[in-house]
């Protein structure tokens, strides 16, 4: 007879005498029982694994993301960096020109000031050789006045 196997004796195993008078429904609706709890378990560990790998995937979108955006905002601010470092690069050349141009100004003044004092020594001095010249020439009349009048 083709009756449905049980899975005790699928398994080779052979039964005791009080088994045996079981009626072949009550094998059946074990055998339906057991075969729905298996395809039960594998629909729901097809399920899990699905949303398993939904969910690994979705974590790894969330994860891409927020790498995206750890990035943009670490970039950003080098970005500005880079930029305040360029504006801090030109202002040092700027500042070098502007120093440079005050220091030949700087030493233009510096030129006409001792010029300046050259001069005013050479006055002082004209004005010492002057006062010289006075007192040697008020001696000379004095001493022309003495001789004139002595005579």
């Amino acid at each position: 007879m083709n009756a449905p196997m049980s899975l005790s004796a699928a398994r080779g195993r052979v039964l005791p005498f009080s088994e045996k008078e079981k009626t072949e429904e009550e094998s059946g609706t074990l055998e339906s029982s057991l075969l729905q709890l298996i395809d039960d378990n594998r629909r729901s560990s097809l399920q899990l694994r699905e949303k398993t790998e939904r969910s690994r995937k979705e974590a790894i979108r969330h994860a891409a993301r927020t790498a995206d955006l750890l990035v943009k905002a670490v970039n950003g601010g080098v970005e500005e960096c880079f930029v305040n470092e360029k504006r801090i690069e030109s202002e040092i050349r700027n500042l070098a020109v502007t120093v440079a141009k005050f220091g030949k100004q700087t030493d233009q003044w510096l030129a006409v000031t001792h010029a300046v004092n050259s001069a005013v020594k050479e006055i002082g001095d004209f004005e010492n050789w002057m006062k010289t010249m006075e007192f040697d020439c008020k001696k000379i009349t004095a001493a022309i006045r003495n001789i004139h009048e002595d005579q």
